[in-house]
């Protein structure tokens, strides 16, 4: 299957540098995947002594947010080798770039607050699992808000780069079902 890069570009239609894909994977590539994910010590999320609804899993390299920053994680295992190969031919980068791994259940109710990715990291590439989200996306204008949302349906990616990236900050609201993200990141030198 061709991993051809699809930019949403036009100021209305998503920020400059939002990058998707539905149909990412096949059904059957998913059903293997969630049954690699099912089989990882998912742990709730931590920031700056709290614990977040949503669970998560590095590979490659993990963020702390006790102040600590970035250290290294358990290297990725074998499984998630391909899938980070496609994100790469996705993203037009080579794989062996994408040193970092994030690996997030949410489970009902758990979601994402408004964030831009830590500034260590630069391309930012997202598949979606299991289940439907909107990925919200906002971006100060004067005293207003321009915002944006994609639904990231199952099956689907995503890639943030350039403003996407850095000039709007993401999240994603509290979800109805079950949902797994694999997220893939560039680090910046």
């Amino acid at each position: 299957m061709s991993a051809q890069l699809s930019f949403l570009a036009e100021p209305d239609s998503g920020p400059e540098g939002l990058g998707y894909r539905a149909d990412f994977l096949s059904a059957g590539e998913e059903r293997d995947l969630l049954d690699h994910l099912a089989r990882l010590p998912f742990k709730p999320f931590e920031f700056q002594g709290f614990l977040g609804k949503r669970e998560t899993v590095s590979f490659g390299w993990s963020y702390r947010f006790d102040g600590s920053g970035l250290a290294p994680a358990e290297p990725m295992p074998d499984w998630l080798l391909p899938l980070r190969e496609r994100a790469a031919g996705f993203a037009g980068v080579d794989a062996g770039s994408l040193e970092h791994a994030l690996l997030i259940r949410y489970g009902e109710g758990a979601g994402l607050g408004w964030h831009r990715d830590r500034p260590v990291f630069g391309d930012v590439i997202g598949v979606s699992l299991l289940a439907p989200a909107p990925l919200r996306f906002r971006r100060r204008s004067g005293d207003n808000w321009q915002r944006f949302t994609l639904t990231a349906e199952p099956r689907s990616a995503y890639l943030l780069r350039g403003p996407a990236r850095d000039q709007w900050e993401h999240s994603i609201p509290p979800v109805d079902s079950l949902r797994y993200s694999v997220t893939f990141r560039t680090l910046k030198r």
